[in-house]
């Protein structure tokens, strides 16, 4: 689908979907639990939605409440359709292999779900197949695998991307998982607690990105007080290079509220940014683990003004409202542990007086798309200078676009991110912009083209 993005200002408030990265462990730990949890307010999106395909192969039970079912005052939408709750019936017995599994198990295009279901497949003994679209067959998995046959879990694909198939037990031992991204780390740290009792699970990680999620990740356990070890450093912090569970563990029911994603968010922050605002985001909660509220820090270092407030102004829950009243300036920004901004800061810098340098990022390259070398091929056909590095990207910011032509057409590439990035973009631009497949915006954000004013 190709979608026009015509310039203006973009300002008003605006409700930021649920957190992805929480919304699939919440549903994978509720699925491998004993008993019935309720995940409230996720989000509804094509990758939870692949999630759950995968939940209900592994013999979860799963029943859907929409504001109309249960009967909410003044619902979210006129027909009552939003998602309020997942209620899941968790099937315990699935890794001794007491359900019935469908094979293969479709992923679509997440990654996430597929890396850490991969993992939670390998604790039990029958073979387990999973596939998934295009990018999915084409993003490796092999240091995933590598770890898991080294626990004893045995691994078959096609050179480390889908298909693939598992097949347990997980026998335990000590293995070494270099982690460019972090869902391999916690796709053996959601497991590994359901071996079985006597199997002890080390892992040495002589490489981690992305160490917030991994955070998101041991925050689950630590909540259910489910034991694992890590060593300390003289600061105090956790020391991620190692890590022992023991087998014995199981997940518990839960009930719990999914808070917003910081992921999503960078993309109306970034057109605040880029436009001037003022936009109020609700629905973050400023304490949440997720790396990604990184964005607004490096916004206010860049010029913007960024404002928290607690109470919400009356919408009762936290806000934070971007807005500009200068200009931009370009910096240096680290994003290692926050790949996934790489696209949003781009574009945002693209707007700045001098170079923004986003470093340390070589992750960026594998996820859906080579991200570095996508953003500087599509940028330049707005007239933005970009110097590729192997580990990240300069932007040669000049306050403004210069489209090439009179109809730019960016290649979305099927890549959820670059297509919200450029839309956000378009909107300073001084001509309308056209953006390819667009529907890649739904695997976390199905309301942000419209959000944005989009035309089809």
């Amino acid at each position: 689908m190709r979608v026009r993005i015509n310039p203006r200002r973009f300002s008003g408030i605006v409700r930021i979907p649920a957190s992805k990265s929480h919304t699939i462990r919440q549903l994978l730990i509720a699925s491998l639990a004993d008993g019935v949890s309720e995940i409230k307010y996720p989000l509804d999106s094509l990758d939870a939605r692949s999630c759950v395909t995968v939940c209900r192969a592994f013999g979860a039970q799963i029943t859907e409440y929409r504001a109309a079912d249960l009967e909410c005052p003044n619902p979210p939408d006129e027909k009552g359709e939003k998602l309020i709750k997942w209620e899941v019936r968790g099937n315990a017995a699935f890794k001794k292999g007491d359900s019935h599994l469908f094979n293969p198990i479709d992923v679509g295009n997440s990654g996430t779900t597929l890396y850490l279901a991969l993992a939670a497949a390998g604790l039990q003994p029958k073979p387990v197949m999973f596939t998934g679209d295009e990018q999915i067959q084409k993003r490796s998995a092999a240091p995933l695998l590598k770890a898991l046959a080294g626990l004893g879990v045995q691994c078959e694909s096609n050179d480390g991307c889908a298909p693939i198939t598992v097949k347990g037990p997980w026998a335990g031992g000590k293995v070494s998982l270099s982690c460019p991204t972090s869902q391999y780390l916690s796709a053996l740290l959601l497991a590994a607690p359901l071996a079985p009792s006597g199997a002890v699970t080390e892992i040495e990680v002589p490489l981690l990105n992305e160490r917030p999620y991994v955070e998101m990740t041991l925050s689950y356990l630590t909540a259910q007080k489910i034991p694992f070890e890590t060593a300390s450093l003289p600061s105090g912090k956790r020391d991620y290079s190692r890590f022992m569970i023991p087998g014995g563990s199981s997940w518990k029911a839960f009930s719990r509220s999914v808070p917003g994603d910081f992921s999503s968010a960078a993309f109306p922050a970034a057109a605040a940014a880029i436009t001037k605002g003022p936009v109020t985001l609700l629905g973050l909660d400023p304490e949440d683990t997720q790396g990604d509220k990184f964005f607004l820090e490096m916004l206010k270092s860049m010029g913007c003004e960024v404002r928290w407030d607690e109470n919400g102004g009356g919408h009762g829950v936290p806000t934070v409202t971007i807005s500009r009243s200068g200009p931009l300036n370009g910096g240096t920004f680290d994003l290692n542990e926050t790949p996934d901004l790489l696209p949003a800061a781009a574009v945002t810098a693209a707007y700045a007086r001098r170079d923004t340098a986003l470093v340390n990022v070589a992750h960026a390259r594998i996820k859906e798309t080579d991200r570095i070398a996508v953003m500087a091929r599509e940028l330049a056909k707005l007239g933005v200078r970009c110097t590729e590095k192997p580990d990240g990207l300069v932007i040669h910011g000049n306050e403004a676009l210069s489209p090439i032509g009179e109809n730019p057409v960016i290649d979305g590439c099927g890549d959820h991110r670059i297509v919200m990035a450029f839309a956000a973009a378009a909107l300073g631009s001084p001509i309308p912009i056209e953006i390819t497949s667009a529907e890649s915006a739904a695997v976390t954000y199905p309301g942000f083209l419209a959000t944005l004013g989009a035309e089809k």
